[in-house]
């Protein structure tokens, strides 16, 4: 069933135009002037009902999922003021890199918003528990606005539904340790930042997948037709690549693919 999502980004930042990692004051990697920057149709939302067994996952744009459980319990990843979810999301997750990954405004109703940085510079250490499905974080650094380093500024998302565990890199800006491999654990889905400029390089993530071995992998973050397909002739030549005409997919421990695949959805 085709998701009524149409996701259309009409300006982008040049890469030169700024550093990474920010504060939630600074400018994002996309144009806060303009605006109209997501236009998405006013249908409702309706989608067929998931099994036992079964997840949703929706792409909606730029680095924001929305993730589905059996029970329809909503996730809304990097949850921000530039794109925002057809439905309003149970929970929601933010990384603090530029505010196109944020908002200071999240909807009052939303049941709970987790941050991916804590105010006081300590790592985060969610761990949330709602109906059908589990949150856990795992904090990583970002790059300050001065070339240095800001320690714990995002975090790695785990969700945990339907016997799978979905893994949101959120802005990652370097490899990953072994305790932090460690505190990630299994991972059977990745949805994973290929711009290759302001996350980690090309070369860094593919050692961050090739470390944390998950079968399915869905890009993100990738702005350009040219910078997806950069990645995409890059990763080619370690796994399969399988592009979808949805932003769409159902997955299930049975569906997932027997050998590591990246699956392209469409959207920015």
């Amino acid at each position: 069933m085709r998701v009524p999502l149409l996701i259309s980004f009409l300006m982008l930042v040049p890469p030169a135009a700024f550093a990474q990692g920010a504060a939630p004051q600074t400018k994002p990697e996309m144009n806060e002037s303009c605006p109209g920057l997501v236009a998405q149709s006013r249908a409702p939302f309706r989608l067929a009902s998931l099994k036992d067994g079964e997840v949703r996952i929706n792409y909606v744009g730029h680095s924001t999922f929305l993730i589905e459980s059996p029970k329809l319990v909503r996730i809304a990843t990097d949850y921000n003021d530039y794109v925002r979810t057809p439905v309003l999301p149970d929970i929601v997750t933010m990384n603090r890199a530029h505010s196109t990954h944020f908002t200071d405004r999240p909807d009052p109703a939303i049941k709970s918003v987790l941050r991916g940085w804590r105010e006081d510079g300590g790592p985060t250490d969610h761990d949330l528990k709602f109906q059908d499905v589990r949150v856990r974080s795992v904090a990583t650094n970002i790059r300050d606005w001065g070339g240095g380093t800001q320690r714990h500024g995002n975090s790695v998302f785990i969700f945990e539904v339907a016997n799978l565990c979905i893994a949101h890199l959120g802005h990652l800006h370097h490899t990953l340790t072994q305790r932090q491999l460690n505190e990630i654990g299994r991972v059977d889905v990745m949805l994973v930042p290929v711009d290759g400029s302001y996350t980690l390089d090309l070369e860094g993530m593919i050692e961050v997948l090739t470390a944390l071995k998950a079968p399915l992998m869905i890009p993100m973050h990738f702005f350009s037709t040219y910078t997806l397909n950069r990645f995409i002739d890059r990763i080619s030549r370690d796994w399969d690549v399988e592009t979808s005409e949805i932003p769409s997919v159902v997955l299930s421990k049975q569906t997932l693919p027997a050998k590591p695949k990246l699956l392209v959805l469409p959207g920015r």
